[in-house]
């Protein structure tokens, strides 16, 4: 069954990530390369808030398997989204296409990705040996769908076009889809479980709920309220409010303890240390992605590397350094780095490769290698805080808000995501230092506070390193 799980999450991941490896320069091309002509910045900001629209629906999709439904049916249901968006793309024209598409591999990304690491948990007993060996595996078909994606997407949009790049997203998910539907049946009862059934009297209720939320929703993009040029911003102002209402909902609570509140006060800072994080490592798909089409060398042996295949590179430096990583904290054990300490130095990290690109600044094309090197130092940085986010996340959490605080940290992520690509908007090739120092200075400047309050954070987490 984990093969399933294997497949199903490999191919999600390859049509992700193979999507939007080419989706920024569909959405800001001219209509002669195959674009629809969206102005750069704005092009950018919307990849960003659809970034974090993912993140956002990561919570619905929780919401809907531990109440209504299950993670077996909300995964499935949901796969089934994330094709049909990439059918979308493929089939459908211009910006209809483009909306329907997104929405739809949005949606359906963020509930895939709340439930299918939970299905997994289900394969195993909590002291079954080989619990760990399967999420390793588990977590290898992730970066290897993110990479092979953009290479196959980023070959197809150059030689054949987007619409082609796209049916092949749509084609991987198809796969997945229909490996992990031949083995649904064999899954264990707790992957049907609902954990907090919503009871039938509430229903009504919760329905209404959502219907009034989907109706505001309506009105707000009906009046232009909200609309395309202030997306992003709408996106990262929802993020915010909904990491308030659930900060509130959990200091408020009798259910919590002292001890499990001043836990919740040392998370506030590695929130916003993960949020600042996540705004410049999501740049690969916004700024990067601009600054590979038309600033880097891609030429190897007289042969144009498709820039999409950029977006490849990471995962690599993953698949390789992953498992060295790991065992470094097995070594160092009880002698390592507390999280937050492990926070500081990702966010350091992330700032100094903005800063690695100064010397590369000017009017000179950059040398492959060289943004090859910097890229390392994103993996450097993911792997020092994007592990140690969720398992400190779930550590932190007091007894009674397990979910809403992993919630929390997906909020982070969707809200670091949507800053993403309105950053990146800033982003003038003909005047790169202030970009490049404002974005990594104020990242490293970040971090060394997060280091200097260490100490006392250490402090309120209470025993919890």
């Amino acid at each position: 069954m984990l093969a399933s799980l294997f497949s199903v999450e490999m191919w999600e991941r390859f049509s992700f990530y193979g999507m939007q490896g080419i989706l920024l320069y569909y959405m800001y091309f001219t209509a002669v390369q195959g674009g629809l002509e969206i102005e750069q910045g704005l092009a950018a900001s919307l990849v960003g808030a659809y970034g974090g629209g993912v993140y956002l629906s990561t919570i619905l999709g929780a919401w809907l398997a531990d109440r209504l439904f299950g993670s077996e049916r909300v995964l499935f249901g949901s796969a089934v989204l994330i094709m049909a968006g990439h059918i979308a793309l493929a089939l459908v024209p211009g910006i209809p296409g483009l909306i329907a598409g997104l929405v739809l591999v949005g949606v359906g990304s963020g509930g895939l990705k709340a439930n299918a690491t939970a299905l997994v948990g289900t394969l195993y007993g909590e002291k079954d040996e080989r619990r760990d060996a399967g999420f390793s595996i588990f977590y290898m078909g992730i970066n290897a769908g993110a990479l092979i994606g953009p290479l196959v997407t980023g070959w197809l949009q150059e030689s054949q076009g987007f619409h082609w790049g796209f049916g092949a997203a749509a084609v991987g998910m198809a796969l997945g889809l229909g490996i992990y539907a031949m083995g649904r049946k064999k899954l264990p009862e707790a992957a049907h479980h609902v954990p907090n059934p919503l009871p039938a009297a509430q229903r009504t209720r919760y329905g209404l709920i959502f219907l009034g939320i989907a109706a505001v929703v309506a009105v707000l993009l009906a009046t232009g309220a909200v609309n395309a040029e202030n997306l992003a911003m709408s996106m990262a102002y929802a993020a915010i409010g909904a990491s308030v209402l659930y900060f509130g909902l959990i200091f408020s609570s009798r259910k919590v303890t002292g001890t499990e509140r001043k836990r919740v006060v040392a998370f506030i800072p590695l929130y916003i240390a993960s949020a600042a994080f996540w705004a410049l490592f999501q740049q690969q798909f916004t700024f990067i992605a601009v600054y590979s089409e038309e600033k880097l060398d891609r030429n190897l042996f007289g042969w144009e590397m498709p820039a999409a295949w950029v977006q490849s590179i990471n995962p690599v430096f993953i698949i390789i350094f992953a498992g060295v990583m790991a065992a470094l904290w097995t070594r160092l054990g009880n002698k390592q780095p507390g999280s937050a300490l492990k926070f500081s130095i990702g966010l350091f990290v992330m700032g100094l490769a903005f800063l690695a690109f100064i010397p590369l600044a000017g009017s000179g094309k950059t040398p492959l290698l060289a943004l090859v090197g910097i890229l390392f130092l994103f993996t450097l940085a993911e792997l020092f805080l994007s592990p140690i986010g969720l398992s400190v996340t779930t550590k932190l959490a007091p007894q009674a808000f397990h979910t809403q605080m992993v919630a929390l940290f997906f909020l982070s992520v969707s809200l670091g995501t949507t800053l993403a690509g309105i950053l990146s908007g800033l982003y003038n090739p003909a005047d790169e230092l202030p970009y490049f120092i404002g974005i990594g200075g104020t990242a490293m400047v970040l971090a060394v506070g997060l280091a200097a309050a260490s100490p006392a954070i250490k402090k309120l987490m209470a025993g919890i390193r």
